[in-house]
Protein backbone atom coordinates (compact mmCIF):
# COMPACT_ATOMS: atom_id res chain seq x y z
CA UNK A 1 0.00 0.00 0.00
CA UNK A 2 1.00 3.54 -0.75
CA UNK A 3 1.17 6.00 2.19
CA UNK A 4 -2.03 7.95 0.56
CA UNK A 5 -3.85 4.34 0.73
CA UNK A 6 -2.93 3.87 4.01
CA UNK A 7 -4.29 7.32 5.10
CA UNK A 8 -7.55 6.25 4.05
CA UNK A 9 -7.56 3.04 6.27
CA UNK A 10 -6.48 5.34 9.22
CA UNK A 11 -8.69 7.87 8.76
CA UNK A 12 -12.09 5.18 8.19
CA UNK A 13 -10.48 3.46 11.65
CA UNK A 14 -10.31 7.03 13.43
CA UNK A 15 -14.25 7.74 12.82
CA UNK A 16 -14.04 11.31 14.37
CA UNK A 17 -17.78 10.44 15.53
CA UNK A 18 -16.64 7.35 17.41
CA UNK A 19 -13.88 8.70 19.58
CA UNK A 20 -14.00 10.82 22.30
CA UNK A 21 -10.85 12.71 21.46
CA UNK A 22 -8.20 11.47 19.02
CA UNK A 23 -5.37 10.86 21.47
CA UNK A 24 -4.58 10.61 24.98
CA UNK A 25 -5.45 13.53 27.61
CA UNK A 26 -8.90 14.50 29.07
CA UNK A 27 -10.84 17.85 30.05
CA UNK A 28 -9.68 17.64 33.26
CA UNK A 29 -5.83 17.50 32.07
CA UNK A 30 -7.03 20.47 29.54
CA UNK A 31 -8.16 22.42 32.02
CA UNK A 32 -5.14 22.15 34.33
CA UNK A 33 -2.80 23.27 31.41
CA UNK A 34 -4.97 25.78 30.76
CA UNK A 35 -5.43 27.16 34.37
CA UNK A 36 -1.08 27.27 34.24
CA UNK A 37 -0.75 29.28 31.25
CA UNK A 38 -3.75 31.90 31.80
CA UNK A 39 -1.90 33.75 34.96
CA UNK A 40 0.96 33.96 32.61
CA UNK A 41 -1.28 35.70 30.27
CA UNK A 42 -3.09 38.09 32.75
CA UNK A 43 -6.37 36.41 31.40
CA UNK A 44 -9.66 36.59 33.42
CA UNK A 45 -13.19 36.00 32.61
CA UNK A 46 -14.08 39.51 32.72
CA UNK A 47 -10.85 40.75 30.49
CA UNK A 48 -10.38 41.24 26.76
CA UNK A 49 -10.67 38.28 24.11
CA UNK A 50 -7.48 36.09 23.67
CA UNK A 51 -6.64 34.68 20.20
CA UNK A 52 -6.02 31.04 20.34
CA UNK A 53 -4.49 28.50 18.06
CA UNK A 54 -5.64 25.24 18.21
CA UNK A 55 -2.92 23.15 16.11
CA UNK A 56 -4.23 19.67 15.27
CA UNK A 57 -7.66 19.94 16.80
CA UNK A 58 -8.92 16.58 15.70
CA UNK A 59 -11.85 16.50 16.27
CA UNK A 60 -12.58 18.92 19.08
CA UNK A 61 -12.23 17.52 22.49
CA UNK A 62 -10.11 19.84 23.83
CA UNK A 63 -10.64 22.75 21.45
CA UNK A 64 -14.44 23.22 23.46
CA UNK A 65 -12.45 23.20 26.58
CA UNK A 66 -10.64 26.08 25.64
CA UNK A 67 -13.92 27.62 24.23
CA UNK A 68 -15.68 27.10 27.45
CA UNK A 69 -12.84 28.16 29.83
CA UNK A 70 -11.58 31.11 28.04
CA UNK A 71 -13.16 34.33 26.92
CA UNK A 72 -11.42 34.44 23.42
CA UNK A 73 -11.24 33.47 19.65
CA UNK A 74 -10.03 30.31 18.60
CA UNK A 75 -8.83 29.16 15.14
CA UNK A 76 -8.69 25.55 15.05
CA UNK A 77 -6.35 23.85 12.31
CA UNK A 78 -6.32 20.31 10.88
CA UNK A 79 -5.58 18.43 7.82
CA UNK A 80 -8.99 16.28 7.91
CA UNK A 81 -12.08 18.18 6.80
CA UNK A 82 -14.14 14.92 8.22
CA UNK A 83 -12.73 15.99 12.19
CA UNK A 84 -13.38 19.50 11.43
CA UNK A 85 -16.89 18.88 10.69
CA UNK A 86 -17.39 17.10 13.74
CA UNK A 87 -15.71 19.80 15.73
CA UNK A 88 -18.59 22.22 14.34
CA UNK A 89 -21.29 19.74 15.25
CA UNK A 90 -19.34 19.54 18.54
CA UNK A 91 -19.29 22.76 19.71
CA UNK A 92 -22.58 23.70 17.37
CA UNK A 93 -24.18 20.98 19.96
CA UNK A 94 -22.18 22.79 22.83
CA UNK A 95 -23.28 26.31 22.45
CA UNK A 96 -19.88 27.65 21.51
CA UNK A 97 -19.38 27.59 17.28
CA UNK A 98 -19.42 31.69 18.03
CA UNK A 99 -16.16 31.05 19.16
CA UNK A 100 -14.84 28.43 17.54
CA UNK A 101 -13.18 28.67 13.23
CA UNK A 102 -12.69 25.38 12.15
CA UNK A 103 -9.94 25.80 9.49
CA UNK A 104 -8.18 22.87 7.11
CA UNK A 105 -4.68 23.71 6.83
CA UNK A 106 -0.88 22.15 7.72
CA UNK A 107 0.83 23.05 10.76
CA UNK A 108 3.85 22.75 8.05
CA UNK A 109 2.69 25.55 5.63
CA UNK A 110 0.40 27.74 7.83
CA UNK A 111 1.25 30.77 6.09
CA UNK A 112 -0.12 33.04 8.95
CA UNK A 113 0.80 36.27 10.24
CA UNK A 114 3.87 36.25 12.54
CA UNK A 115 2.70 37.18 16.48
CA UNK A 116 -0.84 37.19 15.75
CA UNK A 117 -2.15 34.86 18.56
CA UNK A 118 -2.06 34.86 22.51
CA UNK A 119 -1.99 31.50 23.12
CA UNK A 120 -1.26 28.08 21.13
CA UNK A 121 -2.47 24.41 21.98
CA UNK A 122 -1.59 21.76 20.53
CA UNK A 123 -2.46 18.47 22.32
CA UNK A 124 0.11 15.80 20.76
CA UNK A 125 0.26 17.10 17.58
CA UNK A 126 3.91 18.81 16.91
CA UNK A 127 4.86 15.51 16.12
CA UNK A 128 3.81 16.17 12.55
CA UNK A 129 6.49 18.67 12.43
CA UNK A 130 8.56 17.23 15.37
CA UNK A 131 8.67 18.68 18.37
CA UNK A 132 11.35 20.89 17.65
CA UNK A 133 10.19 22.38 14.28
CA UNK A 134 6.70 22.47 15.70
CA UNK A 135 8.12 24.63 18.47
CA UNK A 136 9.67 26.81 16.37
CA UNK A 137 6.46 27.91 14.70
CA UNK A 138 4.68 28.03 17.61
CA UNK A 139 6.90 30.82 18.65
CA UNK A 140 7.03 32.77 15.68
CA UNK A 141 3.24 32.70 15.62
CA UNK A 142 2.91 33.96 19.50
CA UNK A 143 2.91 37.46 20.61
CA UNK A 144 6.04 37.87 23.05
CA UNK A 145 5.32 36.26 26.53
CA UNK A 146 2.04 34.45 24.79
CA UNK A 147 1.92 30.82 25.98
CA UNK A 148 2.24 27.65 24.54
CA UNK A 149 0.45 24.53 25.56
CA UNK A 150 1.95 20.97 24.27
CA UNK A 151 1.93 17.13 25.06
CA UNK A 152 5.00 15.87 23.50
CA UNK A 153 6.27 11.72 23.24
CA UNK A 154 9.05 11.36 25.87
CA UNK A 155 10.84 8.37 27.92
CA UNK A 156 9.72 8.36 31.40
CA UNK A 157 12.96 6.08 32.63
CA UNK A 158 15.73 4.73 30.81
CA UNK A 159 16.84 1.34 29.65
CA UNK A 160 13.54 0.30 28.15
CA UNK A 161 12.90 -3.18 27.04
CA UNK A 162 14.41 -3.83 23.29
CA UNK A 163 11.54 -4.25 21.79
CA UNK A 164 9.38 -0.89 23.33
CA UNK A 165 12.85 0.95 21.85
CA UNK A 166 12.46 -0.47 18.24
CA UNK A 167 8.98 0.24 18.96
CA UNK A 168 9.22 4.03 19.57
CA UNK A 169 12.30 4.50 16.74
CA UNK A 170 10.01 2.89 13.98
CA UNK A 171 6.79 4.68 15.18
CA UNK A 172 8.28 8.43 17.39
CA UNK A 173 12.03 8.63 16.06
CA UNK A 174 12.67 11.50 17.93
CA UNK A 175 11.47 10.62 21.40
CA UNK A 176 13.70 11.67 24.20
CA UNK A 177 13.16 12.66 27.89
CA UNK A 178 12.50 15.44 29.63
CA UNK A 179 15.48 17.20 30.15
CA UNK A 180 16.50 16.82 26.50
CA UNK A 181 12.77 18.35 25.35
CA UNK A 182 12.95 21.31 28.33
CA UNK A 183 16.39 21.63 26.82
CA UNK A 184 14.36 22.31 23.21
CA UNK A 185 12.32 24.17 24.73
CA UNK A 186 14.80 26.85 26.22
CA UNK A 187 16.75 27.16 22.79
CA UNK A 188 13.72 27.62 21.47
CA UNK A 189 13.23 30.95 23.31
CA UNK A 190 10.54 29.64 25.73
CA UNK A 191 10.32 29.96 29.39
CA UNK A 192 9.19 26.81 31.57
CA UNK A 193 5.71 27.64 33.58
CA UNK A 194 5.41 24.30 34.17
CA UNK A 195 4.50 20.83 33.14
CA UNK A 196 3.27 17.54 34.18
CA UNK A 197 3.24 13.49 32.58
CA UNK A 198 -0.26 12.24 31.60
CA UNK A 199 -1.64 9.37 34.01
CA UNK A 200 -1.88 5.79 32.22
CA UNK A 201 -5.50 5.94 32.41
CA UNK A 202 -6.20 8.92 30.48
CA UNK A 203 -4.63 6.74 27.55
CA UNK A 204 -7.08 3.79 28.15
CA UNK A 205 -10.00 6.01 28.77
CA UNK A 206 -10.07 8.21 25.88
CA UNK A 207 -8.44 6.46 23.42
CA UNK A 208 -7.10 2.92 23.45
CA UNK A 209 -10.34 1.25 25.17
CA UNK A 210 -12.11 3.01 22.03
CA UNK A 211 -9.73 1.82 19.61
CA UNK A 212 -9.86 -1.92 20.84
CA UNK A 213 -13.48 -1.24 20.27
CA UNK A 214 -12.91 0.12 17.15
CA UNK A 215 -10.60 -3.08 16.04
CA UNK A 216 -12.90 -5.60 16.90
CA UNK A 217 -15.94 -3.93 14.81
CA UNK A 218 -13.70 -3.59 11.45
CA UNK A 219 -12.02 -7.00 11.46
CA UNK A 220 -15.40 -8.67 11.84
CA UNK A 221 -16.45 -6.44 8.99
CA UNK A 222 -13.20 -7.19 6.99
CA UNK A 223 -11.45 -10.01 8.44
CA UNK A 224 -11.00 -11.70 4.48
CA UNK A 225 -8.92 -8.19 3.55
CA UNK A 226 -5.48 -8.82 3.99
CA UNK A 227 -4.69 -5.07 3.43
CA UNK A 228 -7.59 -4.45 6.54
CA UNK A 229 -5.98 -6.90 8.74
CA UNK A 230 -2.24 -5.27 8.13
CA UNK A 231 -3.30 -2.01 9.00
CA UNK A 232 -5.67 -2.85 11.91
CA UNK A 233 -2.56 -5.12 13.38
CA UNK A 234 -0.54 -2.27 13.60
CA UNK A 235 -2.84 -0.33 15.62
CA UNK A 236 -3.34 -3.77 17.81
CA UNK A 237 0.78 -3.93 18.03
CA UNK A 238 0.96 -0.39 19.49
CA UNK A 239 -1.74 -0.75 22.03
CA UNK A 240 -0.25 -4.32 23.28
CA UNK A 241 3.57 -2.29 23.31
CA UNK A 242 1.52 0.45 25.65
CA UNK A 243 -0.21 -2.26 27.85
CA UNK A 244 3.39 -3.84 28.27
CA UNK A 245 5.46 -0.75 28.54
CA UNK A 246 4.03 2.36 30.03
CA UNK A 247 6.04 2.73 32.44
CA UNK A 248 8.63 3.87 29.77
CA UNK A 249 7.22 5.55 27.93
CA UNK A 250 3.93 8.48 27.52
CA UNK A 251 3.28 11.96 27.02
CA UNK A 252 4.77 14.29 29.09
CA UNK A 253 2.19 18.12 28.75
CA UNK A 254 4.26 21.71 28.72
CA UNK A 255 2.64 25.02 28.95
CA UNK A 256 5.13 27.59 27.96
CA UNK A 257 5.33 31.05 27.49
CA UNK A 258 7.67 32.68 24.91
CA UNK A 259 10.05 34.73 26.53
Amino acid sequence: MSRFDILDYIYEVFDPSLFPRLGPGNSELTIKALEMALPALNHDDKSGNLRILDLGCGNGAQTLQLAAHVNGTITAIDNHQPFLDELKRRADHEGVSNKVTPCLGDMNNLGMEKESFDLIWAEGSLYNAGFDKGLKICHDLLVPGGCLGASEMSWLKPDPPEECRDFLAETNPFTVDLESNLEIVRNNGFDIIGHFTLPDVVWWESFYNPLEKRIAVLLKQYESDPNWVSVLDIFQNEIDIYRRYSDYYGYIFYVLQRC
